[in-house]
């Protein structure tokens, strides 16, 4: 109490002057039309600026849940199309077949939302970290996507986070295929820039053009047929001669990644036990 008077005794004359301040615009805006029109004015006019900018704040944070809701409709949307095109290629008068095929689109593949937290592009074996890990469902050898194509396999897991082998690591390897034509051969990664992987083994006789779709072929357990994965850029012949080596500008941008889906095969165990015991 005694620090609260010497303040007030200390600073007496400036209190006044505040008070007698607050008084004279009281009086002015209250008793004067055209000064009162004038604050009130200007006082919508800040109190619309702060609610508006509040608003873009809160659509902002909007913005997060609305991604991941994105990123987990663009992969229902793609396997749906694979399964769609395939289906009218061997076309039936069955008017059940687009009907059975939507339901199958989400009954063969589990997905499972997840945030990217910790990520690298720059190294020769890159790694990404996700925030869902075994008590989530998430198990080694499932394949992660985002909105845009793929991303990796899952490689180890935790309780609560996960990492994954991404393209853009040396020991990744994953079945692809040219959309247009079927031909299909190994998205490797072999360093530089995170824009581009290397499409392999495509046989000699393949037939592909410049800016050609590649998506996922199917041909494992790990991926849909279908997700996305780059363009051809650009092509040489392979070392030796025997095939085809096609450049390939991603879809996913890996600097920027933050919201992915982990899909995983229902039934994969029995699939993954068989081919092992096949030697595959």
């Amino acid at each position: 109490m005694r620090n609260l008077l010497d303040f007030l005794l200390k600073y007496n004359y400036f209190l006044l002057f505040v008070l007698l301040e607050v008084i004279c615009f009281i009086l002015l805006f209250r008793f004067n039309n055209y000064q009162g029109n004038v604050f009130f004015t200007s006082a919508n006019y800040v109190a619309g600026k702060i609610y508006d900018a509040s608003s873009h704040i809160t659509r902002y944070v909007g913005l997060d849940e609305m991604n991941r809701q994105l990123t987990a409709r663009n992969v229902e949307l793609e396997m749906e199309i694979t399964a769609l095109r395939q289906e009218m290629e061997k076309y039936t008068q069955d008017s059940t077949v687009t009907d059975r095929l939507l339901s199958q689109s989400h009954t063969e593949y589990r997905a499972y939302p997840a945030r990217v937290v910790n990520n690298s592009v720059t190294h020769l074996n890159n790694y990404i970290t996700i925030n869902k890990g075994e008590a989530d469902g998430i198990r080694p050898e499932m394949g992660v996507v985002s909105g845009n194509g793929v991303v990796g396999i899952v490689y180890l897991t935790g309780a609560h986070h996960s990492i994954i082998l991404p393209v853009l690591n040396s020991k990744s390897s994953i079945s692809c295929k040219i959309k247009r034509t079927e031909y299909f051969g190994f998205l490797k990664w072999e360093g530089g820039s995170s824009q581009y992987a290397y499409v392999k083994d495509m046989p000699r006789h393949s037939e592909f053009m410049l800016g050609d779709t590649i998506v996922t072929s199917g041909h494992s357990s790990v991926f849909p047929e279908g997700i996305p994965v780059g363009t051809v850029d650009d092509m040489v012949d392979s070392h030796d001669g025997l095939s085809y080596l096609l450049r390939v500008k991603l879809f996913t941008d890996f600097a920027r990644l933050r919201d992915v889906l982990v899909v995983a095969l229902v039934g994969k165990e029995e699939q993954t036990s068989l081919e092992k015991s096949a030697g595959l």
